[in-house]
């Protein structure tokens, strides 16, 4: 039965769902964003495992520029003095079809939107009041227009307003303490790493992660600083932190740094109207030392896109249980992650370097821990 979607959220989360429902549906649709355009800064690099990459190519991302994106083939992994510890392969996750790729968020936003944009998406949307009516959806914004839908899709992140509007029972995010900074090298700067591989150094409280965005190898940087406050105004003085340790990592925070606070909701709740259905940050916050936030808003919006197209009759509860399932085994590698790689006691640090040398080089637990991650 054909029916009419409000996608509430203009991100990664919400314009794959909206590609998805026009490519290969019969459902209306409408994305609406509160801002007043998407968001396209440049600077801002993005993981997807195999897994991701299979999905998207189903609405044409094998057609985008090649120049534009990259396939690391594994991850080189560092203590924060720049020695190497181990490393791990990636291209055993790949085929010839989908490959592990690096790419500026930018790119893949601009190709989400190019078959949406003028018909379906619209700009300067904030809910003000929703109400049932005739077995619909009511949705009245503040700019007086309204839209009356089958289906509301909460896309908005891990703030997301659409739940503030459609649950009673809270699901804060909580913030982490712990900051990241970002920036864009356009050399390895002087450091000893491969700008052909992603690079994952550890330090105390601390770990940085460098690799290449496009085929012009600009490398994209995050540093995950643990701090129990986020002062904008004070990035350079948490910054200290880190190059404190190894004053060879100065020279790349020397460029302009962007940074925001690290949250993830502890909670994950089912929604409370059948109607009303939440993908990617607002179903679940991730911490990003897994790579997968991008990958889970892309996976979370083909797996809601699936059971609308095979007309599940019991789409709400079948949705909720597969993406839980999913979300609890993300969730519980991006948190361990989190913790071991930001070891501040040294003797700790060497314990969890030696086991890495073992681990990584034991097929077996690679293929349980990212195999069941990237391949799904």
């Amino acid at each position: 039965m054909k029916k009419k979607l409000a996608i509430i959220g203009a991100g990664i989360a919400g314009l794959t769902f909206g590609n998805l429902i026009k490519k290969h549906s019969k459902h209306d649709f409408t994305i609406y964003e509160k801002e007043e355009n998407l968001s396209v800064e440049e600077g801002y690099g993005i993981q997807l495992s195999t897994n991701s990459i299979k999905i998207l190519n189903q609405i044409g991302f094998d057609k985008v520029n090649y120049e534009k994106i990259f396939h690391p083939k594994g991850v080189d992994f560092y203590n924060i003095h720049n020695k190497k510890i181990c490393d791990l392969d990636l291209t055993e996750f790949n085929t010839e079809k989908y490959k592990y790729t690096t790419l500026q968020r930018s790119v893949l936003i601009e190709f989400l939107k190019d078959d949406i944009y003028t018909q379906h998406l619209r700009f300067g949307k904030r809910i003000k009041e929703v109400s049932e009516l005739k077995g619909k959806v009511l949705i009245k914004f503040d700019d007086n227009t309204n839209d009356l839908v089958d289906i509301v899709v909460g896309a908005d992140g891990i703030f997301s307003n659409t739940r503030s509007f459609f649950e009673n029972k809270k699901n804060k995010p909580k913030f982490q303490k712990a900051i990241a900074v970002r920036t864009i090298l356009k050399s390895k700067s002087e450091l000893n790493i491969s700008e052909e591989r992603i690079s994952l150094m550890m330090g105390k409280n601390c770990h940085l992660v460098i690799y290449p965005i496009n085929k012009n190898k600009d490398l994209n940087l995050v540093c995950i600083i643990r701090d129990k406050k986020y002062e904008p105004n004070n990035i350079k003085f948490i910054v200290d932190k880190v190059v404190k340790q190894n004053q060879n990592l100065k020279k790349i925070f020397d460029s302009e740094l962007t940074s925001w606070p690290l949250y993830s909701t502890t909670n994950i709740l089912p929604s409370s109207n059948n109607k009303v259905f939440y993908i990617g940050d607002a179903f679940n916050g991730f911490l990003p030392t897994l790579a997968q936030g991008a990958g889970q808003s892309i996976e979370s919006a083909y797996e809601l896109f699936s059971l609308l197209k095979e007309e599940n009759l019991d789409v709400q509860n079948s949705y909720f249980q597969q993406r839980l399932k999913r979300a609890k085994i993300v969730r519980k590698r991006s948190n361990l992650n989190f913790f071991v790689f930001h070891f501040s006691s040294s003797i700790m640090q060497i314990i969890r370097n030696f086991f890495m040398k073992f681990l990584v080089k034991r097929k077996s637990f690679i293929n349980s821990y990212l195999g069941t991650i990237y391949k799904n």
